[in-house]
């Protein structure tokens, strides 16, 4: 009877969109891709599949340096970074729970690192910045692009003029809810390390994780002891660059299918389309937060693109609401962290559409009473 409810359920909770800071609706198209018959992971036509969709993330992330997969989430590779490229001490600059993230995974890993956490809700200033490395104690500096707990987008085009002042610091960027929602320029902005994930704006089943590397990242990590074994920077690179396009343990071979065919999707679509799509959509969202609640980020040019953090200034119970969304064929997102009950979060990223967000924030206005 339990192996039966269990099923049952699987199958309805099929039919749910989530609405969700990640994982995302995946296109038909892209699920078909994960079910392509299995190829060995040294054989030549695995080679091509894993160059294919390297060059395609390349394209995406503006950028010339070369492309490491990794059989993971994104914190596969933000612990396979900030690890392998640490030589002296790392300094994490944190707006919110991932960005903390950062500084758990360098202590996890016994690095040598400091944080700063400004007030949730506001970004690192290039000022910030300059005041740490300017103290020469860093030879690391890590970031998160978009913070998905408050909704807020760090401005990683006015930090990457103080870290031009640094060219000895590497810079790791955390950009797992924005690639693909955003437009993140690798070698303009000089990202030294750019992560994401395959569960987000990328729209493929979450675990996959992706990042590009520049030659002062690897030639740093060359000189850095005890780097681990599967996250190791340098293992990854000596696979996917210099074989070329392999991976040193088994990949997770459908995942590149489906990531292969969700990028031929974006491209088609035509990159600049996306980006309208997601800012389109932002603005949808944040006119809605704006009339029936309130914004938890206010300045839109820090706002993310992915997704929005509303404050719950009408008290709603978000657990019922959450219940009754659910039967209704939606997944609802809550604050997260400490801000759960004082905020909910509406996603907008991927290949959702603005006739689907108005569809559920009318659910939403209906529950509610709105």
């Amino acid at each position: 009877m339990k192996k039966i409810e269990v099923t049952r359920r699987f199958f309805m909770d099929k039919k749910q969109m989530l609405f969700i800071p990640g994982p995302v609706d995946v296109a038909d198209e892209v699920l078909k891709a994960m079910s392509h018959p299995m190829i060995s992971h040294r054989a030549a036509d695995c080679v091509e599949l894993q160059g294919q969709c390297a060059e395609k993330m390349q394209k995406l992330m503006f950028t010339e340096n070369p492309i490491i997969f990794s059989t993971s989430s994104g914190t596969g590779l933000m612990e396979g970074s900030i690890r392998s490229c640490t030589k002296k001490r790392a300094v994490v600059f944190s707006v919110g729970a991932f960005g903390n993230r950062w500084y758990e995974i360098a202590e996890g890993n016994h690095v040598p690192a400091d944080k700063h956490e400004v007030e949730w809700g506001n970004p690192i200033t290039p000022e910030l910045v300059d005041e740490y490395l300017s103290t020469g104690k860093y030879d690391v500096m890590a970031l998160t692009h978009n913070e998905t707990s408050t909704g807020i987008m760090n401005p990683v085009y006015e930090i990457a003029e103080v870290m031009k002042k640094y060219p000895d610091v590497v810079w790791l960027v955390d950009a797992v809810s924005s690639l693909g929602g955003a437009k993140i320029e690798a070698d303009k902005l000089g990202i030294d390390v750019l992560i994401s994930s395959s569960q987000k704006a990328l729209g493929v089943p979450p675990g996959l994780s992706v990042c590009s590397v520049s030659k002062k990242a690897i030639d740093r990590a060359r000189t850095v002891e005890n780097r681990g074994y599967y996250f190791d920077l340098v293992q990854l690179y000596k696979y996917a660059v210099d074989k070329p396009h392999q991976y040193p343990s088994t990949p997770s071979i459908s995942h590149l299918f489906a990531l292969n065919v969700s990028l031929d999707r974006i491209f088609k679509t035509g990159l600049d389309n996306v980006f309208k799509r997601h800012e389109e959509n932002m603005r949808f969202v944040r006119r809605w937060a704006e009339k029936h609640f309130e914004l938890y980020i206010k300045d839109e040019k820090i706002a993310s693109r992915t997704v929005t953090t509303i404050k719950n200034t009408k008290e709603a119970d978000l657990g019922a609401l959450s219940k009754e969304l659910r039967k209704r064929g939606y997944v609802f997102s809550n604050g997260y962290g400490k801000m759960k009950n004082n905020s909910f979060r509406v996603a907008h990223m991927a290949e959702r559409t603005q006739e689907e967000i108005k569809t559920y924030l009318d659910n939403i206005e209906e529950i509610l009473g709105l």
